[in-house]
């Protein structure tokens, strides 16, 4: 004759009733309906009359927000400006007047007239401000080119004038 088997401490096992897959298929979904619908609702944390009518404090509402509520200043050592700072435009005779009287630009001049070398740096400099002269002139109808033009042909005139006679 055989005994019955027993569990643990002795007791006699008893047979636990399986469920069925319909059964544990229910048992699922309702745990997922109900773990769904956990937490806050959507906008919770930036709707904030919703949770002071809530909670009946009234008095004044919490700012969700975390950290500090500080204020600080996005400029250093409290300064302010009210406008950024504009760059003065100049007229095109006042900017070649500026850079024709250059103690910076003459002084690079004389040191290219003596046969300095300059370094790259240096060099730029001069050329850009040569460069941006000759801009200027042609803005203000300033041409060199024809002062010196005509003064040649003024003296090949006189020249041939004086031969002639």
């Amino acid at each position: 004759m055989k005994q019955p088997v027993r569990g643990a401490h002795g007791k006699p096992a008893t047979k636990t009733k399986h469920k069925s897959r319909e059964e544990l298929n229910q048992a699922a979904r309702d745990r997922k309906r109900d773990k769904k619908h956990r937490g806050n609702a959507s906008g919770s944390r930036d709707n904030l009359e919703s949770t002071t009518a809530k909670s009946g404090q009234g008095s004044k509402a919490k700012d969700p927000r975390i950290g500090s509520k500080k204020p600080i200043p996005l400029i250093a050592d409290g300064a302010t400006f009210s406008s950024p700072v504009k760059k003065v435009r100049l007229s095109p005779e006042e900017e070649l007047a500026q850079l024709e009287n250059s103690e910076r630009l003459d002084m690079l001049l004389d040191r290219i007239e003596k046969g300095e070398t300059l370094s790259a740096e240096e060099q730029t400099w001069p050329d850009e401000t040569l460069n941006r002269i000759d801009e200027l002139m042609e803005q203000l109808g300033i041409n060199m080119m024809d002062d010196e033009a005509e003064d040649e042909q003024a003296g090949e005139d006189m020249y041939r004038l004086l031969k002639g006679n």
